[in-house]
């Protein structure tokens, strides 16, 4: 069912409003398997966090919040959480879920981590589970002008404030209420070389905290305001079909869709980057005289760019993502750098981009790539059907671990509290202490790690 502008009909079957019927699919039974998946989600959102506290926007993060975010782990400041959900996304690291376009863990996590309680992990599903559920319904229209992650990111936010507030059903239902509302995020910061992005993720999460905090001191929210003539729907997202929102209420939670990321650079490279890297091993010594990509549209739209000047243009060029792989291998941090531009940048000259037909139209349930190699003795070409750290083509356990001391070394954190935080956060589905974890950041915080570079 496609939202209209006259829509004010309630599109649950019991009754309930769109809101009231996803607070009653939050509430379902959590198994031990879905809070071992959380805990992998939130490890990998520890590590990216704390390698953004040393890049220069994260810096800048700290200086207006006078400090690192994760000392005030666990405080419920929303200042504090929104520093947090500012650092997740820097290095574009952060999880992601295809089909829904939008990257819940820099959003969820810092609300679960900031606020008190004794089930992060349950507060990070139902999160996971209400911005998922929205942004896989919202729509190509509204994607095409806000960033998913802003504006679903806000029900998720305040789903994840709620439970780790204890918050009733009614309060909740109010809490995403209010979020859905105050909710935004143009995409109008892509098309400049500016830092907003990572303020809009750094806004949802306060915004759901906020709004969750509203709802507990009894301010009513809309109930409608997902499907209502004047609601998100009917506003800003006129292609997309509420009624899924609520569909198969007794599915798997839906965390376990989300993909981990294993390369600093936008998703929409990773399939290049994965192909780059299987055709290095097929290459061996024969010089590459040209190298051409092709992948599906929207990795054209957000990654086609040729000279980069800054790390975050890097992040989003396949171009330079493509020679740093070819190079080097597997790409490592730094290689996006400014400092470390010019090493590539005569094989990036060499790189074009074009999109691909079938890939576009695998989009977005496969992100694929091909990329061709002009040698001496003739072509040589790699084919991805699915980046690496999505459902068809995981990492494992080991690999996301691996990941996160990557990071954590990079960041500059002692390796004795890197791996504490580790243990404590993989203990938490079998009865670890949430307390134990926000002891450990702020421990990390003392040390004054990120130190501008």
């Amino acid at each position: 069912m496609q939202a209209t502008a006259d829509q004010t009909t309630v599109s649950s079957a019991s009754g309930q409003s769109l809101t009231e019927a996803l607070t009653t699919i939050l509430a379902r039974p959590i198994a031990l398997a879905d809070r071992q998946r959380a805990a992998l989600h939130l490890l990998d959102w520890l590590g990216c966090a704390l390698a953004g506290t040393r890049s220069p926007i994260g810096q800048a993060m700290h200086i207006v919040n006078h400090g690192n975010p994760f000392a005030s782990a666990g405080m419920g400041h929303a200042s504090g959480i929104a520093a947090m959900g500012g650092l997740g996304s820097l290095l574009e690291m952060d999880d992601v879920h295809r089909a829904a376009l939008l990257h819940p863990g820099p959003v969820i996590a810092p609300v679960v981590l900031g606020l008190p309680g004794d089930d992060p992990l349950g507060a990070l599903l139902q999160g996971y589970e209400a911005m998922i559920r929205l942004g896989a319904n919202i729509g190509a229209g509204h994607y095409a002008f806000f960033h998913n992650t802003s504006t679903c990111g806000s029900i998720g936010a305040a789903a994840a404030a709620a439970a780790m507030l204890g918050l009733d059903p009614a309060q909740t239902v109010a809490a995403m209420g209010h979020a859905m509302s105050m909710t935004g995020g143009l995409w109008q910061c892509r098309n400049e070389p500016v830092a907003t992005k990572h303020l809009h993720v750094a806004e949802a999460a306060r915004r759901g905290v906020i709004a969750a905090r509203y709802a507990q001191a009894g301010l009513a929210g809309p109930r409608y305001v997902l499907e209502g003539p004047q609601g998100v729907f009917a506003a800003i997202a006129r292609d997309g079909d509420p009624a899924e929102v609520i569909a198969n209420p007794d599915a798997d939670w839906r965390i376990h869709e989300v993909s981990f990321k294993p390369w600093p650079a936008c998703r929409h490279a990773h399939p290049a980057i994965d192909a780059a890297l299987r055709l290095r091993d097929a290459l061996g010594d024969r010089t590459v005289t040209g190298v051409h990509v092709a992948t599906y549209a929207d990795a054209v739209l957000f990654c086609d760019k040729p000279l980069p000047q800054t790390a975050a243009e890097a992040r989003f060029s396949l171009q330079h993502a493509v020679a740093v792989a070819l190079q080097d291998g597997a790409p490592a941090i730094d290689a996006f750098d400014p400092a470390q531009h010019a090493r590539y940048a005569a094989l990036r000259a060499r790189t074009s981009v074009s999109t691909d037909a079938d890939l576009t139209a695998r989009y977005p349930a496969h992100f694929g790539a091909t990329v061709t190699a002009t040698t001496q003795s003739g072509p040589v070409t790699a084919q991805i059907a699915d980046a690496w750290g999505d459902s068809e083509n995981p990492m494992d356990s080991t690999a996301i671990i691996t990941k996160y001391h990557r990071l954590t070394q990079w960041a500059g954190v002692p390796d004795a509290h890197a791996q504490r935080l580790a243990t404590v956060t993989l203990a938490l589905p079998e009865g670890g202490s949430a307390a134990a974890l926000h002891q450990v950041m702020q421990q990390i915080a003392a040390h004054q790690i990120g130190a501008p570079t």
